[in-house]
């Protein structure tokens, strides 16, 4: 897959992270062009990655075999009604990042007969530790489909879903998740401060207890819930943490919170998504 020629059409965060995993995977700079209209943006993935870069849309587009829109969501009829002509002229399968954009809204756009990727990455990706979902539409083919992954695979690990419908608890879940981590780990550290630790020893043992236990979480065969009971002891000072977590509803509020996520993915959805 790596002989494979990509366009990537914005140069925000989420295309630098996939562009810098990709050469880091083996990809040829010299097969990835980038289109983005800030000169800054360009002349940076240039510089670092060796790139073709371009302010041109169209230009990118040029022989590639797959284009990725790595495009704010609002912004992302308008792009894909630039390029639609060029798109369905050359065929390439398009891979979409945009939150909420649905496949059926891009097969709306630029036609049904399109072969789409919708995808749903997340921002641990800038680290190559991201987690993303793919959808394809019924045009992609078997060798499309393991382009998308390779390319999304770069940057962490990649899972297929075969209704897109699930793309909303995705986003709720995955999507989202890293911000539920971060502010649960903000929560620990005040806490921690509050008890009389120092700031600084407050957030180096909160950011490490965070690594280890997802580290063993990813390197074990058992679920979170066994995990969770090994380092339970009877009438032990976590029991009496957990004990207090469950009383005032944490299972509760995680489950309504990605409910609360999903719901508002769906509207952004119809909001940004619209096929007219």
């Amino acid at each position: 897959m790596t002989d494979s020629r990509l366009a990537f059409i914005g140069g925000g965060n989420m295309a630098r992270s996939l562009v810098g995993g990709l050469i880091a995977d083996g990809w040829d700079p010299g097969r990835i062009r980038v289109a983005d209209p800030d000169p800054q943006q360009t002349d940076r993935l240039a510089q670092r990655f060796s790139v073709t870069t371009t302010q041109d849309n169209h230009a990118a587009l040029e022989q590639a075999d797959a284009v990725v829109l790595a495009v704010k969501p609002q912004a992302i009829k308008a792009v894909v009604d630039e390029l639609a002509a060029t798109i369905a002229a050359q065929r390439p399968l398009v891979i979409s990042i945009a939150a909420g954009i649905r496949a059926t809204a891009l097969g709306g756009w630029l036609g049904m007969d399109t072969a789409i990727v919708r995808t749903m990455p997340n921002t641990p990706a800038l680290v190559q530790s991201g987690a993303t979902a793919l959808f394809a539409n019924s045009v992609v083919s078997e060798e499309q489909r393991n382009l998308a992954e390779s390319v999304l695979r770069a940057v962490g690990l990649t899972l297929w879903i075969d209704d897109e419908d699930l793309m909303d608890a995705v986003t709720a879940l995955s999507g989202s998740g890293p911000a539920y981590f971060f502010l649960f780990m903000e929560a620990l550290q005040d806490a921690g401060t509050d008890l009389g630790l120092p700031v600084e020893t407050a957030r180096l043992l909160t950011l490490q207890t965070a690594f280890g236990a997802a580290k063993m979480a990813l390197e074990s065969t058992e679920g979170a819930a066994t995990l969770r009971q090994r380092v339970t002891s009877p009438g032990g000072t976590t029991e009496r943490a957990l004990d207090y977590l469950k009383q005032h509803g944490f299972e509760e509020t995680v489950a309504g919170a990605l409910r609360a996520a999903a719901e508002r993915s769906r509207a952004l959805a119809a909001e940004f998504g619209e096929e007219s």
